[in-house]
């Protein structure tokens, strides 16, 4: 008998599917259910992420899968990659934001930017989650206009000085290297990899989230921190790299927000079946299943957009302008599906018992981090008229 997705597959999309696709995406499910669907809704309460499984992660092949497996990867290609993220979501947006951070902005920036020596030194370590990385991009004053940046970074004797500081980092609290990117004296952005322990690096934690809250985020201050010379990504120059690296992490993005939007939509499809109002289920009535039959229409919609964008992906055809696309759709298809969710749960459904209130909450963060809804929305602007509304 053929391997089947776990899920809603209305239209079979497992047919077009490899058998060892389908196997990542059902491994996946399997341990998000076992293993971190029992504890989710503690951490999201406390605010915390359970740090202590990146090993495990890691062992599950969930870090940088489709790099190079002479590393410790797994050696995915892209939908197969992308079908893992949709499950870690179905979890929660903090657990795939920790694997997407770490592979999609840490791993593949180093691979594809760094030398030989710290490939070889990090990306077996980051693999394996015996260390953790984050990205430093985003600036207090500089998120989509990154261009802006005021960080800098000068040259003194054996060593690159830093000074800036970053905010709205993923795992910076906890990361054990951060990929930072300042302007030089000429203006020319570059990439630098500083370790934690290194003199004037700081990583307070940002407190008080109401989304993500199971996702530890931080700022990034650098105050005359010191680095040696070879922590430089040598090939690393120009905006174009840190937005390459963007457009890494988007993709992960626009598989995950399906995730959270099929976790949503079963539990809501349950609900109605059980739940009993005027002598009969919820579910027998036409409003009730018009929500439930628009809910399984935009999540079939979003998984043949994101198989195709994996295909073309594995092709090297892919463009971010195809990215920003799916990001518009598939985030605003999971929030509006996590919200008309609670709203079949009742009251019910603003509790931590069930799923579409986190979610949502989580899916705010979503439509602006790495990329606003606005700006996607005039990428693809550009690309129909060929004008730019944004420069």
């Amino acid at each position: 008998m053929p391997l089947k997705l776990n899920g809603p597959d209305f239209f079979d999309l497992s047919n077009l599917l490899t058998e060892d696709e389908i196997a990542v995406q059902n491994m996946t499910h399997d341990w998000v259910h076992n293993k971190f669907k029992p504890m989710i809704a503690s951490h999201y309460q406390a605010g915390t992420f359970p740090v202590e499984i990146r090993t495990e992660m890691g062992e599950m092949g969930f870090f940088g899968s489709t790099l190079p497996e002479k590393y410790g990867t797994a050696g995915l290609n892209n939908v197969a990659y992308g079908l893992m993220m949709q499950e870690l979501e179905r979890g929660d947006s903090g657990l795939r934001s920790f694997a997407s951070v770490q592979g999609a902005l840490v791993m593949w920036p180093i691979l594809q930017y760094g030398s030989s020596e710290q490939q070889d030194r990090w990306l077996p370590l980051l693999a394996s989650g015996e260390k953790i990385g984050c990205f430093g991009l985003t600036e207090p004053d500089f998120g989509s206009n990154p261009g802006g940046m005021l960080s800098r970074v000068s040259k003194d004797g054996d060593a690159y000085v830093l000074n800036g500081t970053k905010m709205w980092i993923t795992n910076s609290p906890v990361a054990d290297l951060a990929l930072i990117w300042a302007k030089d004296s000429e203006g020319e952005i570059q990439g630098f990899l500083v370790e934690r322990g290194a003199p004037g690096f700081e990583t307070p934690e940002i407190k008080g989230k109401l989304s993500l809250r199971a996702s530890i985020t931080g700022e990034i201050i650098l105050k005359n921190c010191r680095i040696p010379l070879e922590n430089r990504l040598p090939t690393a120059n120009g905006l174009k790299a840190p937005l390459s690296c963007l457009n890494q992490a988007r993709y992960g993005i626009n598989w995950g927000v399906i995730g959270a939007a099929m976790d949503c939509y079963e539990e809501a499809v349950a609900y109605a079946k059980t739940r009993i109002q005027f002598d009969k289920p919820i579910a027998a009535y036409q409003l009730t299943q018009q929500k439930l039959a628009e809910m399984l229409n935009e999540i079939t919609k979003a998984q043949f957009m994101t198989y195709q964008l994996g295909r073309l992906k594995d092709q090297g055809t892919l463009t971010h302008q195809q990215v920003s696309l799916s990001k518009m759709n598939n985030v605003r298809m999971a929030i509006e599906i996590a919200r008309s969710a609670r709203t079949i749960l009742g009251a019910s459904g603003i509790t931590s018992e069930y799923v579409s209130m986190r979610h949502a909450a989580n899916l705010e963060s979503v439509l602006t981090y790495e990329g606003t809804h606005e700006m996607h929305t005039l990428v693809v602007g550009e690309a129909i008229t060929g004008i730019s509304a944004y420069r």
